[in-house]
């Protein structure tokens, strides 16, 4: 009996799976691909997803490995700098591949003790009161207590599982490779800025220190048969309908498409299987959200999972994760929804964009969209009128440091001002910091191990119902 399976080992996959070893639980991650893919769905991390990193001791791995970037830009490419005195300490993206992003997570994962098996495909499964079995397309099966879908848009687990996932499919579709250009950069780029005045769906980067470069162009239709790969000649013929040129292209390293389904599951449990990341919703990836939602859903579910498997979990943690992530994932489809229209190059969307770059021009809207974006803004509905309480929480400075540097473990965190609360029953579970912080209002906070806040006050009473709602009744 295996305690987690996780079917797909892209980022969600390898992040649920490093969190889970984190709290003990044996984990198996099967994917399909023999290998690590290359192509580059996503190109970096928004400030929430790094914040989450330094929460477990990783963030400056994963810094040395990318580079930092200013964050403006990011809403439908209206270009206009970021707000002043984000609330975060990561005010950046960090543009990193998504390649880079998935062995970063896999090697922290299997430091930690997690088997991933490659070249595995689920092909079905049954489910009872003590666990679920598991079949593999090598005609093998594997029993585990519980199955996570972790495997992408088109997720078996999923369909599997009979949940439905409505939305809109593709409309517009996008072509996207690295190759070579046949012309210096130098010519290149002034061309390739004109056109992107209107064509949003466009443009050419070099790749650093490489020849060779990223190329993103609109596409002639929606392809109907998705695993079609589009061609070097597909690419040449769009650059020369959008950009008079096809900048000599050649050499491709890879070639790919995406477009603007969006789409979300009716529901992320079913039972003992769970859905993680593109496998509970698919958008278009205006604002390079979607890595980004997904590393985030399988940091919401690690701590939640695990408690289960350990026996302490509460009776109703496990449903607290779809309740707390379906609405963020749905904000998510929604501006994605709205950026796609606004980069549309008809006279209607234009003038809209023309209007929605002067709203932007305000320093509240430009605040209020880029939080969105970069997901610091996220507070989850725990019943509390307190506006603190089910907020993510930044490092806040103590005197012994940063409170990031008190969560590398993933367990509950008791920041204690005044000295005089207690963790008593629940010590195995939450760890008590007695410290002070300047950047803290409230006399005392209790902090999951995703770094959302559960509880402020000073009241023990309080804190031990709060305690007991989250970390389950307290041990002798």
């Amino acid at each position: 009996m295996i305690d987690v399976i996780i079917a797909g080992g892209g980022p969600t996959g390898m992040m649920l799976a490093g969190e889970l070893r984190l709290h003990g639980v044996g984990v198996l991650v099967l994917e399909r691909d023999p290998e690590p893919t290359k192509v580059v769905r996503a190109l970096g991390m928004h400030a929430r997803s790094i914040e989450i990193l330094d929460q477990r001791g990783l963030a400056d791995r994963f810094l040395t490995a990318g580079q930092t970037h200013p964050l403006a830009g990011f809403f439908a490419g209206i270009d206009k700098p970021a707000p002043e005195r984000l609330d975060t300490k990561y005010p950046v993206v960090l543009g990193l591949p998504q390649p880079i992003t998935e062995r970063l997570l896999a090697e922290h994962a299997t430091e930690l003790g997690a088997e991933i098996r490659r070249s595995s495909t689920v092909t079905a499964f049954t489910q009872d009161d003590e666990g679920v079995t598991v079949e593999l397309a090598d005609g093998t099966s594997v029993r585990t207590r519980y199955l996570v879908g972790c495997d992408g848009g088109r997720s078996t687990v999923r369909k599997l599982a009979g949940i439905d996932f409505p939305g809109e499919s593709s409309r517009v579709e996008t072509l996207l490779g690295e190759m070579e250009i046949g012309v210096p950069w130098e010519e290149a780029m002034p061309l390739m800025l004109e056109v992107r005045q209107t064509q949003k769906r466009f443009g050419i980067g070099p790749i650093g220190g490489t020849a060779t470069y990223r190329v993103v162009v609109p596409a002639e239709g929606v392809d109907e048969d998705r695993a079609v790969m589009p061609t070097l000649d597909d690419f040449k013929e769009q650059l020369v309908k959008v950009a008079g040129t096809d900048f000599g292209v050649h050499s491709p390293r890879w070639l790919s498409r995406f477009g603007d389904a969006t789409r979300q599951a009716e529901r992320y449990r079913s039972g003992r299987v769970f859905l993680a990341g593109d496998a509970a919703h698919v958008h278009p990836p205006t604002g390079g959200q979607g890595l980004n939602l997904g590393v985030q859903d399988a940091f919401n579910l690690g701590w939640k999972l695990a408690a289960a498997v350990h026996g302490w979990a509460p009776s109703e943690l496990l449903d607290t994760y779809e309740a707390e992530r379906h609405p963020v994932a749905e904000e998510v489809l929604n501006n994605t929804r709205a950026q796609i229209e606004l980069m549309k190059v008809e006279p209607g969307p234009q003038a809209v964009r023309r209007l929605f770059t002067e709203l932007v021009a305000f320093e509240e809207v430009n605040r209020y969209l880029i939080e969105k974006i970069i997901a610091v803004s996220v507070r989850y509905d725990l019943g509390s009128e307190d506006d603190l309480v089910g907020r993510r929480i930044g490092d806040l400075a103590l005197k012994r440091g940063g409170l990031y540097d008190q969560m590398h473990a993933g367990r509950g965190v008791l920041i204690d001002q005044a000295g005089t609360l207690s963790v008593d029953g629940w010590a195995d579970r939450v760890d008590h910091v007695v410290d002070v912080s300047e950047e803290l209002a409230a006399p005392a906070v209790l902090v999951r191990p995703d770094g959302h806040v559960a509880w402020a006050g000073q009241d023990q009473a309080g804190l031990e119902e709060e305690l007991t709602r989250w970390f389950g009744v307290a041990a002798g």
